[in-house]
């Protein structure tokens, strides 16, 4: 790790330092938290649980890319997946240990088979890291495995593969950057965050100060995971969830993604510390994290940054940043609500840069599509969010208030000028802009003892244009047996790419064009 690296560490080292302390000095608690009491033999307990989960997606829309094929994709089955996750929890006297793994496979649709035809209507068939689009998609892992021990009252350390929640954020993220998510298999939306999230080998520790009414929290990241824990994972494959002109276009025939750059190496250290209490009616956190931008973009070998890329066309890569923020919320007699806010500094947050087509760029000199080099800037995001019970029984008949939440979003690029040239996304020649702000809502009504709940979800791009809108329904069908049926719509506000590496003005939910689905879940759990 540079010297550099070791100056980041030295708040979180501090945390840990006072939590390995606690456990030099602490004494030795038995079953019942007295000195020398039960042995383990006394206080054992062992659980497993599970569940059995299938999913069926259905087109809602034809998409442009399957026409070099005269194939439609209207009514096509673009998912049929199940997963089996098994939940070990065990306790060995004061030792708590928790072990999570899940098997995935999917079958291939018709669909999926016309989208790994086009590969070779684009010279990406051969080449690529799989030659089966499945191997996107069907993955078995064991997902978490750690140990957890309390010293004392107010300290407990946690040892492993793991996951932590680190923001307030439910559709996007201004804090939760822990983690890096998998997202190649289901874009949008699975309602379990913890299903999508990557584990990370990590050592954290929990410290309650109720002498502060709060909570001191630190993790060390000492950076034993495997390269495809890193950053968020999409399905560049050329499967059903690459954006928009890219179906059918395997990404990975032409780019590698590199662990090792000099700017993102996943063997360097990186951690986080964060407060969080109370203080005059409010609850607040503050927090410092370094780890790797969440998005990857391009080390073009037309510009390298730092390091030649090893992909014949450029690398992906998660250069290092660091996060500062703060969250508050509290209740609002007034408006009968609780009110939240977040806000996230990042500094030294990667943009690729190059607008314009690959062979027309915005600006002579530079390259198009993104592939013009790195640059960095400061940003700053900030949520508002209002969560309130919404009395609808009088007009729709629920069984009880129906929970809603109204969160606007907003990502400010600071220093913002245009002759830097950044875009938002590589493979793309849309100029960035200074502001992109999402506004999002939901509503969940139950009936019925909360087993029958209708929802609706919605979210516009209140820059660019588009939007979504997921009207579901989540049935509970007895202990056991759980269904959701949702449609995901998308549309794209006019601003969406339908040529590959054009110029065309594709924003954020013109990635989604022509990319709306119906989709089928159900789950035996155990």
């Amino acid at each position: 790790m540079t010297s550099k690296g070791v100056a980041k560490m030295k708040t979180a080292s501090v945390v840990m330092a006072a939590a390995v302390a606690a456990i030099a000095g602490g004494p030795a608690l038995g079953a019942e938290g007295e000195e020398g009491g039960s042995s383990w033999g006394e206080d054992f307990s062992f659980n497993l649980s599970g569940y059995a989960r299938g999913w069926l997606g259905v087109n809602l829309q034809n998409q442009p890319e399957l026409e070099a094929i005269d194939k439609d994709s209207k009514g096509k089955l673009s998912m049929v997946r199940g997963s089996l996750l098994l939940d070990a929890d065990a306790k060995t006297g004061p030792v708590k240990w928790k072990a999570i793994g899940r098997a995935d496979r999917e079958h291939k649709t018709s669909y999926l088979n016309d989208l790994e035809r086009l590969r070779t209507t684009n010279g990406t068939a051969v080449g690529g890291h799989s030659s089966s689009i499945l191997d996107n998609y069907n993955n078995t892992e064991l997902r978490e495995f750690w140990a957890e021990m309390a010293f004392g009252d107010r300290t407990t350390v946690k040892v492993g593969r793991q996951q932590l929640v680190w923001g307030e954020s439910d559709f996007f993220h201004a804090m939760d950057l822990v983690h890096g998510y998998d997202l190649s298999w289901r874009l949008f939306f699975e309602p379990e965050n913890e299903e999508w999230r990557k584990p990370l080998t990590l050592i954290s520790t929990k410290i309650r100060v109720p002498e502060a009414d709060g909570m001191l929290a630190a993790y060390v990241r000492p950076g034993w995971d495997r390269c495809e824990d890193i950053g968020n994972t999409y399905d560049i494959q050329g499967g059903r969830w690459f954006f928009q002109p890219y179906r059918g276009f395997d990404l990975t025939a032409v780019t590698d993604k590199d662990c090792d750059h000099p700017d993102g190496d996943r063997d360097d250290v990186t951690g986080g510390v964060r407060w969080s209490g109370e203080a005059l009616g409010l609850s607040y956190s503050l927090a410092w994290l370094t780890t790797f931008s969440a998005d990857p973009v391009a080390n073009s070998a037309l510009k390298p940054y730092k390091k030649a890329p090893s992909g014949s066309v450029f690398d992906l890569i998660h250069p290092r940043i660091d996060v500062y923020g703060a969250t508050v919320s509290g209740y609002s007699a007034t408006l009968d609500a609780v009110l939240s806010a977040e806000v996230a500094y990042t500094k030294d947050q990667p943009f690729n840069i190059g607008s314009g087509a690959f062979l027309a760029p915005n600006i002579p000199g530079n390259v198009g599509i993104g592939l013009g080099g790195v640059a960095k800037k400061n940003t700053l995001t900030t949520m508002l969010r209002v969560d309130k019970d919404l009395d609808l029984q009088g007009i729709f008949g629920t069984s009880r208030p129906s929970f809603s939440s109204i969160q606007l979003f907003n990502t400010q690029v600071l220093n913002f000028d245009r002759d830097d040239d950044l875009v938002r996304l590589f493979a793309y020649g849309t100029p960035l802009t200074e502001h992109n702000t999402i506004l999002t809502a939901f509503t969940t009504l139950n009936y019925a003892n909360d087993t029958i709940n209708p929802g609706l979800a919605i979210g516009l791009d209140l820059t660019h244009g588009g939007g979504f809108l997921i009207p579901s329904l989540s049935l509970t069908l007895s202990d056991e047996w759980l269904a959701r049926i949702e449609a995901d719509i998308f549309w794209s506000g006019n601003k969406s790419n339908k040529t590959q590496f054009s110029d065309e003005k594709s924003q954020i939910f013109g990635y989604f064009d022509n990319a709306s689905q119906l989709i089928f879940r159900l789950t035996r759990q155990f």
